[in-house]
C-alpha cells in the first residue's frame, strides 16, 4: 500500500517502517521515503545500479536520519516510479532536479552511491544554486578508469551469484577477505529488515539503460570539475572493482574542496561494511 504525499514526516520513524509516498513529477506518479527531522536542508539519497528503495542500508538511512531529514526516491522508471529509464547520466540527472522542485526544496545536500554520485556530479554542474554539500560514494568522474568495464564486471558476478545461490552484491561490493565476506552477509541480512511495503525490483529494460548510462559515462571525455566548488566528501572501500577506488582518489584531488575517506579491507559497498564510521563521518560534514 503505497500513502499519498504528506507534509512532513515524524522523527520517530525507522527506514524499516517509513511509509512510501508518491509526488507528481512531470505527469507521472514518483516514489519516494522520507524520515528524520522536519525542518533543515534535507539530504537526497541518489541510488546505486539496479537499486529501488529496499537497497539503500537500513543503518545508513537510519544514522544519518537521527541528525538530519533524509529523502530517499526512484528515479524515473525505477522500481515503482512511473515512466521510462532514460540511458544517460545527463537525463538522470534532470530527473532527479524535477523530483526535488516537486518537492518545492530550494536547496539540498546529496548523498550519491556509485551511479548516483555520477548524476550528483552532473546536478551540481547542471544546478549549482540548488546544492550546497555533497557526499560522493564507490563512484568516480566521467571517463573514470574502469567504469566502462561496470557491465562486464557486473554481469560475470551475477553468474557468479547465480551459481552460488548469492545475491550478486555479496561478490560486487564486498573483498572476498573473512572481514569482506561477514560484512557481505550482514548487508544482506540488513537489506531484508523491511518485510512490508516493500518496493517493486527494478525491472530488466531498466538495468539495461541504466548499463548503458554508465558505460557513456565511462567513455565520456574528463569534466571540468573545478568549476564544482560545494564542499564535498568523497567516500569509498580501498578495494573498490566495481568502480575501482584510484577513482575516487582522482575524484578528491580535482574537486577544489574536497576530502577523501578510504575505508580499509573494504570495496565498492565500503560505506556500508564501515556504517557507523561512514554515519559518524556524513553527520560531521554534512553540519560543518
Amino acid at each position: 500500500m503505497i500513502a499519498h504525499q504528506q507534509s512532513h514526516a515524524g522523527s520517530s520513524l525507522a527506514w524499516r517502517t517509513a511509509p512510501t509516498k508518491v509526488v507528481d513529477v512531470g505527469g507521472r506518479k514518483w516514489v519516494y521515503r522520507q524520515l528524520g527531522p522536519d525542518t533543515g536542508v534535507p539530504v537526497i539519497f541518489l541510488n546505486h545500479l539496479a537499486a529501488e528503495l529496499d537497497r539503500w542500508d537500513p543503518r545508513v538511512v537510519d544514522g544519518i536520519a537521527r541528525r538530519r531529514r533524509v529523502i530517499v526516491f526512484d528515479n524515473q522508471g525505477i522500481g515503482a516510479s512511473e515512466g521510462k529509464t532514460p540511458p544517460s547520466v545527463e537525463a538522470m540527472a534532470r530527473g532527479a532536479v524535477a523530483f526535488i522542485q516537486a518537492l518545492g526544496f530550494a536547496q539540498v545536500d546529496l548523498l550519491g552511491f556509485s551511479l548516483g554520485g555520477f548524476i550528483s556530479q552532473v546536478i551540481a554542474q547542471e544546478q549549482p544554486q540548488l546544492v550546497r554539500r555533497i557526499i560522493l560514494a564507490g563512484t568516480g568522474p566521467a571517463g573514470g578508469t574502469g567504469i566502462d568495464k561496470v557491465t562486464s564486471v557486473t554481469v560475470r558476478d551475477m553468474v557468479k551469484g547465480a551459481l552460488t545461490f548469492k545475491h550478486p552484491e555479496y561478490y560486487l561490493f564486498f573483498t572476498e577477505t573473512r572481514n569482506g565476506r561477514k560484512a557481505a552477509r550482514e548487508f544482506l541480512a540488513r537489506l531484508h529488515e523491511r518485510t512490508e511495503s516493500r518496493d517493486k525490483p527494478v525491472s530488466i529494460p531498466a538495468f539495461i539503460a541504466q548499463l548503458k548510462a554508465i558505460h557513456a559515462w565511462g567513455q565520456q571525455r574528463p569534466a571540468d570539475l573545478s568549476r564544482i566548488h560545494h564542499p564535498v566528501l568523497v567516500a569509498n572501500g580501498d578495494h573498490d572493482k566495481m568502480v575501482p577506488s584510484s577513482n575516487s582518489v582522482d575524484l578528491a584531488r580535482r574537486l577544489p574542496n574536497a576530502e577523501l575517506v578510504l575505508y580499509e579491507d573494504a570495496g565498492h559497498g565500503g560505506v556500508f561494511q564501515y556504517h557507523e564510521a561512514f554515519v559518524k563521518k556524513a553527520v560531521e560534514f554534512l553540519e560543518a
